[in-house]
């Protein structure tokens, strides 16, 4: 009873630890993009004073500087479930900001029987953790796959991200007890809502797929 008591606090102080953690990110992500925005007008006069004084490659070199700006803060996925979009964003934003390239085709037209904040944990620790993993490699090899959609009535979600060299059996991530333990909370809260999680591992990549139940 003791250790069941130990357990499920440690899980509120897991879960509420997370999700703030989630929610900074998401709130760094929407202040860079206020910000852009409020900035767009000052954007625009710079522009038309280059203009008025014949500068025109100094227009490009600065619509390439605004260009390149945007890309780090705009929302790329909008898979049609807000809490989704906001997670998935959130954490791009982060692999992106460490030159991680992602490739994204997510799509989820229907409600969820999974809580927002469970899908919140499990997205959020499998990109944690490939994110991690991917920062083990030169810039160049950083690579982040992610696909969702619906098969039937079920919501299948399947990650890959390179990594370097193969992983242990286990497939415990390397960088300490609370990522262990996140990728724990994910597996459980999979196997609660009755789906499936199965990991595998390539000499240079990792993939996880999870089915879901609508």
């Amino acid at each position: 009873m003791l250790l069941d008591k130990l357990v499920k606090k440690r899980v509120a102080s897991f879960e509420k630890e997370i999700l703030q953690k989630y929610y900074t990110e998401v709130e760094t992500m929407y202040a860079k993009m206020r910000g852009w925005r409020h900035d767009y007008r000052h954007h625009i006069q710079t522009m038309k004073v280059h203009a008025a004084n014949g500068e025109y490659e100094e227009i490009v070199k600065y619509l390439d500087m605004l260009d390149e700006d945007l890309t780090n803060v705009e929302t790329v996925i909008k898979t049609g479930n807000r809490m989704t979009d906001a997670i998935l964003n959130s954490k791009l934003s982060l692999a992106a900001e460490r030159g991680i390239r992602v490739k994204a085709e997510t799509k989820i037209p229907v409600a969820l029987s999974v809580s927002e904040l469970d899908l919140c944990i499990i997205i959020g620790n499998l990109l944690d953790n490939a994110i991690e993993a991917c920062m083990e490699l030169p810039q160049e090899e950083r690579l982040i796959r992610i696909y969702m959609e619906m098969k039937g009535n079920y919501l299948y979600l399947a990650l890959t991200n390179t990594a370097g060299g193969k992983k242990k059996k286990s497939f415990q991530t390397t960088k300490g007890e609370g990522h262990g333990f996140g990728l724990a909370r994910a597996d459980a809260i999979v196997k609660k809502y009755g789906g499936y999680i199965t990991r595998a591992s390539e000499d240079e990549a990792f993939s996880t797929e999870v089915l879901l139940p609508q």
